[in-house]
């Protein structure tokens, strides 16, 4: 057996003391060489987190987002989460059983009056937080639309409720409003011909802005599309209803106007119906993308077909 001599122990000490130092496992240079190691990782942890924000394809970003993609400042959509969601909870649960109302589906009836305090905090509170969320993210489109329809059910609501004296306010006659002792909300509002004729021109705005907004969709998808169009249709026939009544009420003999008031009211909850289905399975598009679940199904992507613009731009300066 091959036995060390004392000067070849020391030797073979300071060689590895000095690799030792040399390798920063001593001292100063161990905490150096772990700040170089954190710097490294955090350098790679923000090149994943960059790359698995720009390798989203465009067909996802607009599934999850509604809008066709675009470059904002930051990574807020890495840090919040994605409130077009919950938007369109608000959105569906105020709508269909509106639309099942004005149907008259089951006895149902009252032009969703049963539903106010949905109006309130499902359509309207939900959808401006979903609105508020939009803005944060630096996603325009949305953020206007669920800012438009949560103001709407908010409108709508209040119309509703006899404190706002919406309709109470159109009772002139003394005699009637002695009714209600002078408390606001007289229901023999409801059936002055002005207060109908008023109400139908905010749905008639509310279908050209639906307008507006179907033609904006065409760089979305083909049920965000379908949900304007039919919205458009819907809005029109409510209004239409609203002028027949107000034709019915200022002369009651007039049976006609009646009866198409009856059938567009009828005919337009069948349209939001429609509109209804398509946002339910946008709905369940946007969840099961945002839980990457082994299903997918398609919204019909046209962010890639219809060109921005700014790409149009690109490809002819190339």
């Amino acid at each position: 057996m091959a036995t060390a001599h004392p000067q070849d122990v020391h030797a073979d000490d300071s060689r590895l003391e000095k690799n030792n130092s040399g390798h920063g496992i001593n001292g100063n240079a161990m905490k150096g060489n772990t700040t170089g190691m954190d710097d490294d990782s955090g350098d790679t942890l923000k090149r994943m987190r960059t790359g698995g924000s720009v390798n989203m394809s465009s067909e996802l970003f607009e599934k999850l987002y509604l809008s066709p993609e675009n470059r904002v400042k930051g990574d807020l959509r890495m840090t919040f989460g994605n409130p077009t969601p919950i938007a369109l909870v608000g959105f569906l649960l105020s709508l269909t059983p509106l639309s099942c109302d004005l149907m008259g589906w089951r006895g149902a009836g009252g032009n969703g009056a049963a539903s106010t305090g949905v109006f309130f905090f499902f359509g309207g509170v939900l959808m401006i937080l979903g609105a508020i969320g939009e803005w944060i993210i630096g996603n325009t489109f949305p953020f206007v639309v669920f800012g438009t329809f949560g103001a709407f059910w908010l409108t709508f609501g209040a119309t509703l409720v006899p404190s706002f004296n919406a309709y109470g306010a159109y009772v002139t006659d003394p005699e009637v409003a002695a009714a209600t002792m002078g408390n606001p909300g007289n229901p023999a509002g409801l059936e002055v011909p002005a207060f109908n004729a008023s109400f139908a021109f905010f749905l008639v705005f509310m279908g050209l802005i639906c307008f507006i907004f179907m033609i904006c969709s065409l760089r979305t998808n083909i049920v965000f599309f379908v949900i304007f169009l039919t919205l458009v249709c819907g809005f029109g026939l409510l209004a239409g209803a609203y002028f027949n009544l107000a034709l019915a009420y200022e002369n009651p003999a007039n049976l006609a106007a009646a009866t198409r008031a009856s059938r567009c009211v009828v005919a337009g909850g069948a349209f939001l119906f429609v509109t209804s289905l398509a946002g339910w399975w946008i709905f369940l598009a946007i969840m099961l993308a945002s839980l990457d679940f082994p299903i997918q199904i398609p919204v019909g992507d046209l962010s890639t077909m219809i060109k921005g613009a700014s790409e149009k731009k690109k490809v002819s300066e190339a």
